[in-house]
């Protein structure tokens, strides 16, 4: 499979990385089914993209037509099996192993032969989701960043017996939508958690040590480090919950006491403060 023949993709899950994939790849001309098992999801996710596009347009930041013609490549679905034409599907379904077991192994019975599988898991390992859609050497993993239309970096994963030619495709898949892809090996977390999550692992453990306050070990990162956005800040806009998974997912497979969640992030979860998306988390976000 060469650049050029990379034209239609379906895309699983239409939360904030979801959405951000399949609008990136909107943009770049591909045609692109979004699919959420949430009924209304995909389409409130279609219309937040238009009104993003068009304020964008409106501020000068995007060309006129940006919005238009994103949208005439991007369409919904209610159905989770992907059209004829489907070249790839992308999966960024939640984080949780269950539910991309299952996902995968229908994707396996439901999709023609051809068609390569990635899956955008931030921990998961490829080869245990891999197996389950029954075709490993057409399955790899394709993490990308969040804002996916602003982030370069996406993280190619190859399983145990992804083929080279898969990895070739994605690859050219991953160039084709203006990203910087990246080699890692299917190791838990993969190559951006492994360094992301002990660093806001140490942050919360600051503020639940009292050293600081939310406010103060942001800045020191934004002001110091020359971050954009402090850890906590980064925690709420990725999600407390999905940060919660991850580090559930890293600790049992490292058995490395860096990855293992500390008490304040469950509590926070637990009380249904997930970040910017619940409107509160180690911020409130009420205004």
């Amino acid at each position: 499979m060469t650049e050029s023949q990379i034209r239609s993709l379906f895309v699983a899950g239409a939360g904030l990385m979801g959405a951000g994939i399949a609008q990136t790849a909107a943009q770049k001309g591909l045609a692109v089914q979004l699919y959420d098992a949430l009924p209304g999801a995909a389409e409130r996710a279609i219309g937040q993209i238009r009104q993003r596009l068009e304020r964008a347009e409106q501020q000068g930041k995007a060309a006129p037509g940006t919005a238009a013609s994103c949208l005439a490549h991007l369409h919904e679905t209610e159905t989770p099996v992907p059209e004829a034409s489907t070249q790839v599907v992308i999966e960024a379904i939640t984080e949780q192993l269950e539910l991309k077991l299952q996902f995968w192994a229908e994707m396996g019975r439901s999709c023609a032969p051809e068609v390569l599988f990635a899956s955008n898991t931030s921990s998961i390992p490829i080869t245990r989701l891999a197996a389950a859609s029954g075709r490993p050497e057409r399955f790899i993993g394709m993490h990308f960043y969040s804002p996916v239309p602003v982030m370069e970096l996406v993280e190619l994963v190859p399983g145990l017996a992804t083929a080279p030619e898969t990895y070739s495709a994605i690859e050219e898949l991953g160039l084709q939508l203006g990203k910087r892809p990246v080699r890692s090996a299917d190791s838990p977390g993969f190559i951006g958690n492994r360094i992301l999550i002990p660093f806001l692992n140490e942050a919360m453990r600051a503020l639940q040590e009292g050293v600081g306050s939310a406010e103060d070990i942001d800045q020191v990162a934004k002001l110091g480090f020359r971050h954009p956005m402090g850890p906590l800040e980064l925690a709420d806009f990725i999600g407390l919950d999905v940060v919660l998974g991850i580090c559930r997912v890293m600790h049992e497979g490292l058995h490395d006491p860096r990855y293992a969640p500390l008490p304040i992030l469950e509590r926070l979860v637990e009380a249904g403060r997930l970040g910017r998306k619940s409107g509160r988390g180690f911020y409130d976000y009420g205004g």
